[in-house]
């Protein structure tokens, strides 16, 4: 069994995005039998972060998702592409509502297109969610953290949530393969 790890430690970009593809079809290429990705990030941008989940869901082999210490806004959707969640003892996950940086100039089209874009997205967001977590023992209020209620959620509330099967140390060897992503 040859197990590579990723550690992404960078925010959810088109660059970052790419970089994960690349990583991730190498270890498949180079034979590996099990993916494990360490994250830590702060976030990022939706339309990414939403590839890289449908990405790694469409890996051949089993992927293992793993907080190195913060999982932040759309890190979270990316974290729950793993089949196998877990997390340190000290880390956390943060859900927040979206923001969007608009420069220049906006007319009335463009500014119902970004609405649209913005309440699909948050739908789709608390849709991934509520699948990932279908079996928790307590219920992610997912589109309230969204819209107006921020939650930071510890490990052992990630227990319960769903979000996590367990609290545990990252698992790295010798006999790993590594790769990182970093800003």
């Amino acid at each position: 069994m040859t197990m590579h790890v990723i550690n992404f430690t960078a925010p959810i970009t088109s660059a970052t995005c790419g970089q994960l593809i690349e990583k991730s079809s190498l270890a498949i290429e180079r034979g590996a039998s099990c993916l494990v990705v360490n994250i830590a990030t702060m976030g990022g941008e939706c339309s990414y972060g939403f590839t890289m989940y449908n990405f790694l869901l469409s890996l051949p082999i089993p992927v293992h998702t793993h907080n190195l210490g913060t999982v932040e806004s759309m890190g979270n959707i990316v974290f729950l592409a793993g089949e196998r969640r877990t997390a340190c003892v000290h880390s956390k996950f943060l859900f927040h509502p979206f923001h969007w940086h608009v420069s220049g100039s906006v007319d009335h089209s463009r500014m119902s297109e970004y609405a649209m874009s913005l309440d699909y997205d948050l739908q789709l967001y608390a849709r991934i969610v509520a699948e990932r977590t279908v079996d928790a023992r307590e219920v992610l209020e997912t589109e309230k953290y969204l819209t107006a209620a921020p939650r930071i959620i510890d490990p052992q509330q990630a227990l319960a949530t769903g979000m996590i099967h367990a609290v545990e140390q990252p698992q790295i060897n010798a006999a790993c393969v590594s790769y990182c992503i970093h800003a």
